[in-house]
């Protein structure tokens, strides 16, 4: 019988903090944004500026987190380092010498 209730999986998925992360800041981006519009309070030029500007700085950020998170969980094979790129002298392109 195994003493341990549950087996040790690994570490975990290494993407799961930045994916929160980037869901937290797209969400405090979108409700600063919905906060800053001058329809909403009308205030100063300048304050409206800085707060459509920092939710839209958050926005990004979000997005870029997530955006990398998704390639690192969906991305192809990582190239092997040890295979040399393809060259023109498999392709088939010929250089005008075919006998």
């Amino acid at each position: 019988m195994n003493p341990k209730p549950y087996a040790s999986h690994g570490a975990g998925d290494p993407t799961a903090v930045p994916a929160a992360l980037g869901l937290g800041l797209l969400a405090v981006g979108g409700w600063l944004l919905t906060t800053a519009r001058p329809w909403y309070k009308p205030g100063h030029p300048l304050t409206l500026g800085l707060g459509w500007a920092a939710s839209g700085a958050l926005l990004v950020c979000g997005l870029v987190l997530l955006a990398r998170c998704v390639r690192t969980v969906h991305g192809g094979p990582e190239p092997d380092a040890d295979v040399p790129a393809p060259t023109e002298a498999g392709t088939g392109t010929g250089t005008g010498t075919d006998d």
